[in-house]
């Protein structure tokens, strides 16, 4: 017995063929915007913010009405009694990039259609907390795929 998939081609295939923004890299090179740091979201949103955390050696502080979530996942998520945020957080394997910039080159992006300002980092090491959209300060967890351990 196989599952109806046909509803959800779009979100299946970009679990089963994700591509690599190769078109972001060339446009922040126009823009003359060289990213500080820069990641793929391959192991989940949270996850990866705490690998740049770390090798930068500074803390993450995002907010979550500003993390992009497309409208078929947040539908399907509810659909399927996730919370959307929870989904966007520690999902993975959609290859979107995840990166930070010097601000003194936010003007160069910030009307990117496709490049969202999700937060920021902060010399606090320690402190990786994602602001609610009732401004609730809550820590962050990283639940993504751990290559080392195997989960």
């Amino acid at each position: 017995m196989q599952p109806d998939l046909e509803q959800y081609e779009y979100l299946v295939g970009r679990q089963l063929k994700p591509e690599a923004r190769m078109d972001i890299v060339h446009e922040l090179r126009e823009r003359k915007c060289v990213p500080t740091s820069m990641i793929d979201i391959s192991d989940g949103l949270a996850s990866e913010l705490f690998h740049l955390g770390k090798q930068s050696g500074v803390g993450v502080k995002i907010f979550e009405d500003k993390v992009p979530i497309d409208h078929m996942t947040f539908e399907t998520a509810i659909e399927f009694k996730l919370d959307p945020i929870t989904c966007a957080l520690h999902g993975g394997e959609d290859y979107e990039l995840l990166f930070t910039i010097n601000p003194a080159d936010y003007d160069k992006i910030k009307n990117h259609p496709d490049i969202h300002f999700i937060g920021h980092m902060h010399p606090d090491a320690t402190q990786n907390v994602m602001v609610t959209k009732q401004e609730t300060v809550i820590p962050l967890t990283a639940q993504g795929w751990n290559h080392f351990k195997g989960e």
